[in-house]
């Protein structure tokens, strides 16, 4: 098992001119930006796809099937590792003993950032995946952060974690998700000055969108995507289109950095300690449309109107609080969360890896085809689920829903939709236009 520098090699002026693609008139998200283009070089030419985004997984399927290469992995017997992962944890599979977890193995993009610095050290210490459970890190940066990444994968080293057998990184998406059971897609293009919401979504769009590609070619079968990266909602329905032969069931966007933040205020509220409030749910978009659900909330296990008898403060107050956390803290930190982020993506791989305790739920942002609310389908929203601790979930049915609550899901359902208008152009109809017209991005995608 090696540390492995996946696709480093240089490159030529003249050779990315050549590869360089010029933009369509149609689709926005029918080309690859510049970046991508540059980082064709580190792959075999007959990778090199625009990337396209359809509306009906039906359709995604057939275009991906015409266009999907043939994609082998990393090459047998590399020599291009270093450190103690080319040495000792250089273990063949027949001599490792019966009483050992087969190794997951678990892809991140943006591995060179603040949350995944905070995160990458959870899961080698064993502190997500278990005690006893053997880990091989996959790290997915760009060109720039190349050397960052070497940085990163030396603390690894540095730390001396006995579960972490194997550290690879790269830049090119379809060598890294080989493989892999859990890909945690960190990575996105922050919002510039001036930059509008529908601008980003079309940049990030290109970006899942290629992932999504790799994921479908390379990426076990059952692999579990998990997208932070913002808007992670949208972004987490476009990787999904583009993986039409993964399960869509399998993809979620993170909301539970917001669940925990309203878990933080019922329970200041209340005057009680985090583990006495259960559940709680986000429902909807990973934005100020987001609704924290204090309706089925229990403390104590007692429903959370009946402990926190203050109606205007739950309506009003609770929600806001919630909403704009991220805002403020910013405002005290010059920052945007991390370390908080890195937790809360900790807690929802927990979620599906170990069994829900009775009677409770946890919030994900999952596609909506069949869902039993009511809520459009073909988005990914937020909800409530169980999970037996296998990886899947099955959404929750003993929620109430009062017109107060319908009233603001609807308004995040609305929000979503004209998302989904503005980066798949394909699945408009012919009177609807994109159109953002509130700017709810929260603070951290600026």
């Amino acid at each position: 098992m090696a540390f492995m520098a996946a696709g480093a090699a240089p490159s030529s002026s003249s050779a990315a001119s050549a590869l360089m693609p010029t933009r369509p008139e149609t689709s926005p998200l029918q080309f690859f930006h510049a970046h991508a283009a540059r980082r064709a070089l580190f792959r075999s030419p007959s990778r090199t796809r625009r990337s396209q985004l359809v509306c009906s997984l039906d359709a995604t399927k057939q275009a991906v099937q015409e266009q999907s290469p043939t994609v082998k992995g990393a090459a047998a017997g590399r020599t291009d590792c270093f450190g103690v992962f080319c040495t000792t944890y250089d273990l063949r599979e027949e001599e490792e003993t019966k009483s050992w977890k087969k190794v997951v193995n678990v892809a991140l993009s943006g591995a060179a950032g603040m949350i995944s610095n905070h995160l990458l050290f959870k899961l080698a210490s064993g502190e997500v995946f278990g005690p006893d459970q053997p880990i091989a890190l996959r790290l997915l940066g760009s060109e720039r952060s190349f050397q960052a990444l070497e940085g990163v994968a030396m603390e690894l080293e540095d730390s001396l974690y006995p579960l972490l057998r194997e550290v690879s990184i790269g830049i090119d998406p379809y060598e890294v998700f080989e493989d892999v059971e859990w890909a945690l897609l960190i990575g996105a293009k922050p919002r510039g000055p001036g930059m509008e919401r529908a601008d980003l979504l079309n940049i990030n769009g290109q970006i899942f969108a290629q992932q999504g590609k790799a994921l479908n070619a390379v990426a076990s079968r059952n692999v579990k995507v998990l997208v932070v990266g913002n808007p992670c909602n949208t972004n987490a329905l476009i990787c999904l289109k583009n993986a039409p032969d993964l399960p869509p069931k399998n993809f979620h966007a993170l909301t539970r950095l917001d669940e925990n933040r309203a878990k933080c205020q019922l329970a200041l509220k209340a005057g009680v300690f985090y583990d006495m409030i259960s559940n709680m749910t986000i429902w909807g978009n990973h934005s100020t449309t987001q609704v924290p659900d204090f309706l089925n909330a229990r403390i104590d296990g007692k429903p959370a109107r009946q402990v926190i008898r203050d109606d205007k403060w739950l309506m009003e107050e609770f929600t806001k609080t919630v909403q704009k956390r991220g805002g403020v803290l910013i405002q005290k930190w010059g920052r945007s969360s991390a370390a908080s982020t890195a937790v809360s993506i900790g807690d929802a791989i927990r979620s599906l890896i170990t069994p829900t305790p009775e009677g409770d739920w946890f919030s994900s942002a999952v596609y909506t085809n069949g869902n039993p609310y009511g809520i459009a389908e073909d988005i990914v929203f937020s909800m409530p689920g169980r999970s037996k601790g296998d990886g899947d979930y099955e959404l929750v049915t003993d929620v109430v829903i009062d017109g107060f609550l319908w009233d603001r899901i609807k308004k995040s359902e609305a929000e979503l939709l004209a998302e989904k208008r503005c980066v798949m152009p394909e699945c408009m109809q012919d009177d609807e236009l994109c159109e953002i017209t509130e700017d709810t991005m929260l603070p951290g995608e600026k």
